[in-house]
């Protein structure tokens, strides 16, 4: 299946994400620090990056602008506790193909992720 990186300031966040595609049959790595996952997604190869917008240090959209200069090709979702049309627009020109709300729906999220990696989808 997929290798899929996910990225969110919350552990817990993390884990739930990781659980959920882990049992879709996704090889998930998770990180809850922008400089790690832009790092391993320059010397890996990643099929999916998830996303949250709220950080630490960068924005998500900061890390989407990042990891597409080195991987044009990988697939974006983006995750928000604080959803607005702006910040959406604005991942989406970047090059996210989607854009979830938190709390995260399992269904919701296993949908996206299978229509983001399943090709003529997109």
């Amino acid at each position: 299946m997929a290798t899929i990186l996910v990225l969110d300031d919350v552990l817990d966040a993390v884990n739930l994400i990781k659980r959920i595609l882990e049992r879709k049959g996704h090889r998930v790595v998770g990180f809850t620090e922008e400089e790690d996952a832009i790092d391993f997604a320059g010397k890996n190869s990643v099929d999916l990056a998830i996303l949250d917008i709220k950080l630490k240090k960068m924005s998500g959209v900061e890390v989407l602008e990042e990891i597409k200069k080195q991987s044009p090709a990988i697939q974006v979702i983006m995750l928000t506790g604080y959803p607005t049309i702006e910040t959406a627009r604005q991942c989406l020109r970047l090059g996210a193909g989607e854009y979830c709300v938190k709390p995260i729906d399992k269904d919701e999220l296993e949908e996206k992720v299978a229509g983001l990696l399943t090709p003529g989808t997109v």
